[in-house]
């Protein structure tokens, strides 16, 4: 996701970057080339007059909006309810890590290095649901945080972060047959976990479940067969300012089209969808904070940093 600071209204009309422009500026030159060429043709080809009433792609255009306002909304509630489990992610590390480091009474001298290996884990576990959800393996998080045990039982699994789940569990049952958490207590933490596997699955029904393709591909195909036969319809109504009305109308449909396209899957690397790799660093250094634990200095994004 590109992070970037508020500007005036004048620099917003030549803004590049985090702009979906750069993905369609090639579509737009040929439909501007074309509506071009049919201005400077008339209207005809092969000497055959192509006569559309403009009053069609009215009808056209109020259709293909509200379609495409359809589309707009299911692909903005993926990526809003992908932000929602990402924040509920965020509360949810912060609650067990209190509860690990106020409700786990071990009396034992390495309870402090225990506790801080159990947080350590929940971070790993929001960095390797990051990983997973991109499709990478992330192994640099999880070598620096994992004890070299759990890394080890770790490789060439696919699941990462239901079996990292598995490390919290574990320890927790140790945690109740030593005496250190009353039966109250390793309820309220269990339901934390299940929390977690609650966010876990929620993450993976977006990413595994895109937006039905027979909707891409109709709306694809329906803005530009729209885009394309528009010159034919204004041509003689506005003589040489149709090329660049043609391209004004273009931009804003196909332009829509990418963003649905590009917000439909919030879990990737694009400049719109969300900043993953800030909501880990985040994680982990509130986590870290609470438990006393050494790290670097949390940074803030730039105001061009994809993330």
């Amino acid at each position: 996701m590109i992070v970037r600071q508020r500007t005036n209204w004048l620099k917003m009309l030549f803004i590049w970057r985090g702009s979906v422009l750069k993905k369609i500026i090639v579509q737009l030159s040929v439909i501007l080339l074309f509506s071009l060429s049919i201005y400077f043709f008339k209207g005809k080809i092969f000497d055959y007059k192509v006569h559309l009433n403009p009053t069609i792609f009215t009808l056209l255009g109020l259709a293909l909006a509200i379609f495409m306002g359809f589309c707009n909304s299911a692909s903005y509630d993926r990526f809003w309810e992908g932000r929602k489990l990402w924040g509920s992610l965020v509360i949810e590390t912060r609650s067990l890590t209190r509860q690990i480091l106020s409700l786990v009474n071990d009396p034992s001298t390495g309870s402090k290095e225990e506790k801080e290996k159990m947080i350590k884990l929940i971070s790993a576990f929001g960095w390797s649901l990051n990983y997973q959800l991109r499709d990478k393996s992330g192994t640099e998080h999880l070598t620096r945080l994992l004890s070299p045990e759990h890394a080890e039982q770790l490789k060439d699994k696919k699941f990462i972060p239901s079996i990292i789940l598995g490390f919290i569990a574990d320890w927790l049952n140790e945690q109740q047959r030593k005496g250190n958490i009353d039966t109250i207590v390793m309820t309220s933490m269990d339901h934390q976990l299940n929390q977690f596997s609650n966010i876990l699955g929620g993450c993976e029904r977006i990413h595994n479940t895109p937006l039905p393709f027979a909707y891409s591909v109709l709306l694809h195909r329906t803005v530009y067969l729209y885009c394309f036969w528009l010159p034919f319809g204004l041509v003689d109504s506005l003589g040489w300012m149709m090329p660049l009305i043609v391209l004004l109308i273009s931009y804003t449909f196909i332009a829509l089209d990418a963003i649905i396209q590009e917000i439909g899957e919030p879990f990737g690397e694009e400049e719109n969808d969300l900043a993953l790799n800030s909501i880990c660093r985040t994680i982990e250094y509130s986590i870290f904070e609470q438990a006393g634990i050494p790290q670097d200095e949390l940074k803030k994004p730039d105001s061009y940093c994809i993330d």
